[in-house]
């Protein structure tokens, strides 16, 4: 046998057979010989043989693999997402490609079209913060390629969308504050521009008018990402400027840079600030207090949106698209929970 990989007309030449044979062996065809399979796969085995998928992707025009663009690997939340991703596209027989944009938009056009030239059979998007031009994921849908948008989503183009209802998730963050007596409730949120911030401010704002309360001013901060730094200068802005009874914090890790900011200023939590965050991080249960926060049914989205893209691969003629929204839950610890407090 020759050096290097072997091929299929390698094996059919030492059995003396076709290579269409071997080729049918291998894919347990009823038509072949069960001696003539045995031959094929033992030789199969003995020089290590694998098939060539960029060749046969060429032949059947299908790669069976997904590519997956998300901001941040990172993120316990978009881990989540992965997981339900891979283990749906995985029992579906496709492999996935993970590209993370680490929020930047200039890396999200890179790798969508080293996606599009890798010719993946479809692609799952959650577009970065800084993403105001979508023609790198229009180009999918001109090339025939499904296309399923999933959490930060893009409304200027038509196709299935996995979302959480972050507008309701919002309102229950703060109505809860507010039964907790709250009376004067900040919001910190997210860039504004991105449809899960808009969502989770409208329903920070609707419980707020619900419940007769004063909206508006300087209470309210938007800030350009959603990390620690961030919540830690919102809360000082925010503090200049305002008294407080509470705190949403649009991610967890917002909320600990508000809970530490009013720590620093000898600002009990949650006795005179209760505060909520949102995503349900690991740290939130471990940090002191624990924080209340909600929950994100992150590896349904995952499987869902791969689902959805599963179904467009094998019926790519059905333009029937639609939108799945996910519920959400809270779940109350020690930073807002005032009713059981002891101090």
């Amino acid at each position: 046998m020759k050096n290097g990989p072997v091929t299929i007309k390698d094996i059919a030449r030492e059995l003396n057979i076709s290579a269409s044979t071997v080729s049918r062996a291998l894919a347990d065809n009823p038509l072949v010989k069960k001696e003539t399979k045995i031959a094929v796969k033992e030789l199969a085995r003995k020089y290590s043989y694998k098939p060539n998928y960029t060749a046969l992707s060429l032949r059947s025009s299908k790669t069976s693999t997904i590519g997956i663009i998300v901001p941040q690997l990172v993120h316990e939340f978009f881990s989540s997402v992965i997981r339900g991703i891979e283990d749906h596209a995985y029992s579906n027989g496709y492999n996935v490609i993970i590209c993370s944009t680490n929020e930047l938009y200039e890396r999200e056009v890179i790798d969508a079209n080293a996606l599009l030239s890798g010719k993946v059979d479809g692609l799952l998007a959650c577009i970065s913060r800084n993403t105001g031009n979508f023609d790198h994921l229009k180009a999918f849908q001109e090339r025939g390629i499904p296309l399923v948008f999933y959490d930060c989503i893009c409304d200027e183009i038509d196709t299935h969308k996995v979302v959480i209802d972050d507008k309701n998730a919002g309102y229950v963050a703060t109505n809860h504050l507010i039964d907790q007596g709250c009376k004067k409730i900040a919001y910190i949120g997210g860039p504004a521009n991105l449809f899960i911030n808009r969502d989770r401010f409208e329903g920070y704002r609707k419980a707020i008018t619900d419940a007769g309360l004063e909206f508006g001013g300087d209470c309210i901060v938007h800030c350009d990402s959603g990390d620690y730094n961030d919540g830690f200068e919102a809360t000082a802005e925010i503090l200049e400027q305002c008294e407080i009874d509470g705190i949403f914090a649009c991610t967890d890790m917002l909320a600990v840079g508000a809970i530490k900011k009013l720590k620093s200023q000898r600002i009990r939590v949650p006795e005179d600030v209760a505060v909520v965050g949102f995503s349900n991080w690991s740290i939130s249960s471990l940090y002191e207090p624990s924080i209340t926060t909600i929950d994100q049914p992150g590896y349904e989205m995952g499987r869902q949106a791969t689902e959805m893209l599963i179904n467009q691969i094998n019926d790519p003629g059905n333009r029937k698209f639609k939108i799945c929204t996910l519920q959400s839950s809270l779940i109350v610890r020690e930073s807002s929970n005032r009713l059981t407090s002891n101090h």
